[in-house]
């Protein structure tokens, strides 16, 4: 028994269908931690793209620094220092709300790079224009530049979108009940982990076709031209 739910191991069908309700709930929370990751990503990453590319190096070296050392530590090194580390400090954070984290700022190191791209592909022109009328750096940075970047980095986005879906399971290791963790404990108390693990794939494989067809969907109806920010 599992969340106080009962299955029946006296058919694969029936197994199958008695641990849905089960992963289902490790799937909720496999999708809230992929969306709060991957929110924090993209703030993240947005920040750190403004602050390595201003033009004073005490501002810009140390934000390169910082996301160099976050893309180039395992995620999971930084998902035990968050969770173990900082109560020792007096900072004490739910398990999800760790795993969140941890997701958000390994991503948003790379995040950073795609904003950087995308900030690039903006022609000169547009800048030198926003020079002559006399807009000031932060009016043009989100009325002119990131309105055209967005387009064109959406795809970009959307893979690391999908590889924090992927990393979730990770979460695992600090008792986040993600939906591959469910399955494990079920394969534990059931003795039958070829069902619940093999679920667990499928569901991933639908997720992550669903998500990606979303971007590319996305990523079709978006003008290439730019978007409006109010």
């Amino acid at each position: 028994m599992l969340f106080g739910i009962e299955w029946d191991t006296s058919s694969h069908w029936a197994f199958a269908v008695s641990i849905l309700p089960i992963l289902g709930k490790g799937l909720l929370v496999t999708l809230q931690a992929t969306v709060v990751g991957f929110l924090l990503a993209a703030g993240f990453g947005l920040v750190l793209a403004g602050l390595k590319g201003m033009r004073s190096r005490l501002v810009a070296w140390p934000a390169r620094f910082f996301s160099e050392f976050l893309r180039d530590t395992p995620l999971l090194v930084q998902l035990f220092f968050l969770y173990y580390v900082l109560p020792d400090y007096g900072l004490v954070l739910p398990a999800f709300m760790t795993g969140a984290l941890a997701l958000g700022l390994q991503y948003s190191a790379y995040t950073s790079e795609v904003y950087r791209a995308g900030i690039q592909s903006v022609p000169a022109g547009q800048l030198e224009a926003a020079r002559a009328l006399d807009l000031t750096p932060g009016r043009t940075f989100f009325a002119i530049v990131l309105p055209q970047a967005i387009p064109r980095i959406i795809p970009a986005l959307g893979n690391y979108l999908v590889s924090i879906m992927k990393d979730v399971p990770i979460l695992s290791v600090v008792a986040v009940l993600e939906v591959l963790n469910v399955a494990r404990i079920i394969g534990d108390r059931s003795f039958n982990y070829m069902i619940p693990l093999s679920m667990v794939g499928l569901i991933y494989l639908l997720m992550t076709l669903v998500a990606a067809w979303a971007v590319r969907k996305l990523d079709e109806r978006l003008p290439k031209e730019g978007i409006h920010l109010q």
